[in-house]
């Protein structure tokens, strides 16, 4: 850094900069230092390297289609069953590992009290993964 001296005669003007000549020095030495000693740093031992997968390999869990028209009739991937049919495959899907997923697609004119016997009839069997499938407006 250099800075200016002044004299007493001239008082008003006072000048202080700063050289940037030694900051911008020691900024490009340092750059070459790390150019040279970077590929010294980086030398290994060369190895080849076995392959692996960390990912999980998920199963996943087969979709069943449960469907309720307007008359009350039940659909089991669109093979229609009646209630009691419906209980054993319920059970057998119970015990698959993992559970499978109950789409539920009920039309909206039909009664509530078969969609309640259905829902009652899959918590009976165990069936947790269960949802309710609706049309956006």
């Amino acid at each position: 850094m250099s800075f200016h001296i002044q004299d007493d005669q001239n008082n008003d003007n006072i000048m202080s900069e700063i050289n940037m000549t030694p900051m911008v020095d020691i900024m490009l030495v340092l750059l070459i230092i790390f150019i040279i000693t970077l590929p010294v740093i980086q030398q290994a031992v060369k190895v080849e390297l076995p392959k692996a997968n960390s990912v999980r390999n998920e199963v996943k869990p087969e979709s069943v289609q449960l469907s309720i028209d307007a008359n009350g009739q039940i659909f089991w991937n669109s093979t229609p069953i009646d209630l009691k049919t419906f209980d054993g495959y319920a059970e057998k899907a119970a015990q698959k590992d993992p559970q499978p997923e109950i789409n539920l697609r009920a039309d909206k004119s039909v009664k509530y009290e078969y969609v309640a016997q259905v829902l009652a009839a899959s918590r009976r069997a165990g069936l947790t993964k269960l949802g309710f499938v609706t049309e956006p407006n």
